[in-house]
């Protein structure tokens, strides 16, 4: 398995495919008239398999497709793939993960948008927002004691720089931080105390690890990628250990949480609330009971899209497509063997 691969040399004037969405990417004729550029070519999923054959590099664009694996065989003389994205869970199958090809990602463009949003659900879910807006609908005049945000504790699941942002964000408002990560240590110049993310009780007594952590936590973050030690991590045993008047926030990829267990644990009030951007399937289905769980916050996987994202990510595919002409070191190399990109 070639799990970090080196810079890969291009051909010259390489072929490109660019996977696209149901929009062609903004100023997408910068790509079109790169002059370093051979063919370029846009395929949506049903026509990438026709069109991969030839190609040196790949963008892709639909975000959360996974046409890629299907058509992996067709993959004759693919070098560079690159995702408009930060997590690349949906390009980690074993064709692609075994290969010598490299893979990089857009981290960095999505870190502070996230961090913001995540701001604004721990004021809103402390401030009581959403109980003001509903009885603003119905002119019921109600008076209510809110919550205070500084002093909090909260805890972010995942330690990379989304997450590192989010601790910035939370910090600044006076809140207290704790994160977990790969390994449990000391000193982190964003988050201080980092616990180890398992759910083991210590032999010791320490709360170095998740199990010691959540029972503190009054907000509990994941911003973690999807991995499969992540992979429905947040479960019921995770929630039972978070205490009742906490709330859980994912800004990350759907099925790190069990979807059912969190339903579970919200409708018996074992948590005070769930603020949810990603879920196990998109769109979520109207029947799903999380629409209407008190408690319950759904948004349409947005929490990093703000004016101008699209642009920022054909900003940086272009400044890294400049770097695999030239034959230079590209930007956010996955390791392949973890699924992100490390550091």
């Amino acid at each position: 398995m070639n799990s970090s691969t080196s810079t890969p040399s291009a051909p010259e004037r390489p072929r490109l495919v660019v996977l696209r969405g149901d929009d062609l990417p903004p100023g997408h004729e910068r790509i079109d008239d790169h002059p370093g550029l051979g063919e370029v070519v846009y395929a949506t999923a049903d026509e990438l398999a026709a069109k991969l054959p030839g190609a040196d590099a790949l963008l892709v664009w639909d975000l959360f497709t996974e046409a890629l694996s299907a058509a992996w065989p067709k993959a004759d003389s693919l070098r560079w793939v690159h995702a408009a994205t930060t997590g690349v869970d949906n390009l980690m199958f074993p064709g692609l993960v075994e290969s010598d090809v490299a893979v990089t990602n857009s981290r960095g463009v999505f870190d502070e948008h996230i961090a913001e949003y995540v701001l604004g659900l721990v004021i809103s879910f402390a401030k009581d927002f959403h109980r003001t807006w509903g009885y603003q609908n119905e002119r019921l005049w109600k008076h209510r004691e809110t919550e205070r945000v500084a002093g909090r504790r909260a805890l972010v699941v995942g330690t990379g720089p989304i997450g590192r942002a989010i601790a910035r964000k939370l910090q600044a408002v006076g809140m207290e931080v704790r994160a977990s990560g790969s390994h449990a240590r000391d000193g982190d110049p964003d988050f201080g105390s980092v616990a180890e993310s398992s759910l083991a009780e210590r032999a010791d007594g320490g709360g170095r690890t998740l199990h010691g952590e959540l029972p503190e936590a009054d907000y509990v973050v994941v911003a973690a990628p999807l991995t499969e030690s992540t992979r429905g991590l947040v479960d019921r045993r995770f929630l039972d250990l978070m205490k009742p008047t906490a709330r859980l926030i994912n800004v990350a990829r759907g099925p790190i949480v069990v979807q059912s267990d969190l339903v579970a644990a919200l409708d018996r009030d074992a948590i005070a609330g769930a603020a949810l951007d990603v879920f196990e399937r998109e769109p979520l289905k109207a029947v799903s009971p999380l629409w209407g769980l008190p408690g319950s916050l759904v948004s349409p996987h947005m929490s990093g899209d703000v004016i101008g994202w699209r642009e920022d990510l054909l900003e940086l595919f272009l400044d890294n497509l400049a770097r695999y002409l030239d034959g230079r070191e590209l930007r956010n190399v996955v390791d392949k063997s973890r699924g992100y990109v490390p550091g």
